[in-house]
């Protein structure tokens, strides 16, 4: 029978902050997600697909063009995330975000301008910088047999909603591994109150990174202490194809997108993107060099600043801002969300076989239920080491 817990939280992981409605990237007002998931042919057939495409709209479909104050923040540039350019000079950007596969970059960047050509001709008549980003899903995907085309990158604009969120092996996470474990898609959010008014932070990840043995939720070490095998991991597979894949443990990539409706500068985005490092630490990572770990924020708030148009209308904006002295909160509630949703994309992921036999398995919901357990006073004291 399949497994009917999905999120971290199912399983008793005490996890600190105020989650909103869905616990999703969604609960940010206007911002709509979408998948396209492609699974086609069995291990051993000559072309297997375990890949997908993930879209997100910030503003939703009606706001596509309409500015968002921005900022990036690189970990480790061992990897792809489009746009960043434009981002970091103008600290804006109007364009729908996708993720993918990384040798499907330039397919998703095609279906991603044809869709708003198609849907927002007005922006389209400019130039278009669409936000892409990757990571790598060779073990499970034959990366190289082209699955991912034009068409799908606007399946998944086209299917973007908001609301809750399917996690876990769909869209761009499809085929993605984590800790050793199956990876993929995750996503959660944090209520942050200021001045009297409920803002929201959404955090949306592509889960593909980190070694077994470094694996932590909420201060159990559970990669290093569990049962399952981890053939992504075990170095026979690279021998046995001749080098035609290559993995060290830790190797993959994680792309994180936050999302809030407070009103922030762009240096405010880019400083929510630089604590994205500080929530993935806390599931156990020490940031691979074969993982490119790549990060984007932004906000939807004051919206009609920021354009750049040909030609200006306006001969001034401005922009409200949270004080910086009063940013802190912003920070937590990115750090925890980005933890939990690391947390939720292993917990949602299921056993997966793909190309070649090779196998992916998830992380054992027993251990995480033995971990979790509630115990004994006494128990707990001796583990402590207050006895």
């Amino acid at each position: 029978m399949k497994d009917k817990l999905f999120r971290a939280r199912d399983f008793g992981i005490p996890l600190a902050g105020v989650t909103g409605e869905h616990n999703a990237i969604t609960d940010v007002a206007g911002v709509e997600l979408g998948y396209t998931t492609i699974v086609s042919g069995q291990s051993g057939d000559p072309h297997v697909a375990r890949t997908g495409v993930t879209a997100i709209l910030p503003r939703g479909r009606d706001g596509v063009g309409v500015p968002c104050a921005a900022g990036t923040f690189s970990l480790n540039g061992n990897g792809e995330l489009t746009g960043r350019s434009w981002i970091d000079e103008s600290g804006s950007f109007s364009t729908p975000i996708a993720l993918s596969n990384s040798h499907a970059v330039g397919a998703v960047h095609r279906g991603v301008d044809e869709w708003v050509s198609e849907h927002h001709p007005e922006v389209a008549v400019q130039w278009m910088l669409p936000v892409v980003g990757e990571t790598w899903d060779g073990y499970l995907n034959q990366i190289n047999g082209g699955h991912v085309e034009p068409h799908h990158a606007k399946q998944a604009l086209d299917a973007a909603r908001p609301g809750a969120v399917e996690e876990g092996s769909v869209g761009g996470g499809t085929g993605m591994n984590c800790y050793g474990f199956k990876g993929g898609s995750g996503t959660a959010s944090r209520i942050v109150e200021h001045e009297g008014t409920a803002f929201t932070v959404g955090v949306f990840l592509q889960a593909n990174f980190g070694s077994r043995q470094e694996l932590m939720v909420a201060g159990q070490q559970l990669g290093m202490n569990s049962a399952a095998t981890s053939p992504i991991e075990n170095e026979q597979w690279i021998i046995r194809e001749k080098q035609r894949a290559n993995s060290v443990p830790g190797a993959g990539s994680v792309i994180v997108i936050v999302a809030t409706d407070a009103p922030l500068l762009p240096g405010q985005c880019a400083a929510l993107a630089r604590r994205v490092p500080l929530g993935l630490a806390r599931t156990g990572t020490s940031g691979s060099h074969f993982s490119g770990d790549i990060f984007l924020a932004f906000s939807t708030a004051n919206e009609g600043a920021l354009t750049s148009l040909m030609p200006e209308r306006d001969p001034y904006q401005s922009l409200s801002f949270v004080p910086w002295g009063r940013i802190d909160p912003f920070y937590t509630a990115t750090v925890q969300a980005v933890e939990e949703a690391v947390l939720n994309a292993l917990v949602a992921a299921e056993d997966m076989a793909g190309r070649d036999g090779h196998v992916s398995y998830a992380l054992p919901k027993e251990e995480i239920r033995a971990a979790f357990a509630p115990r004994p006073q006494a128990e707990r004291a001796t583990k402590s080491g207050a006895l």
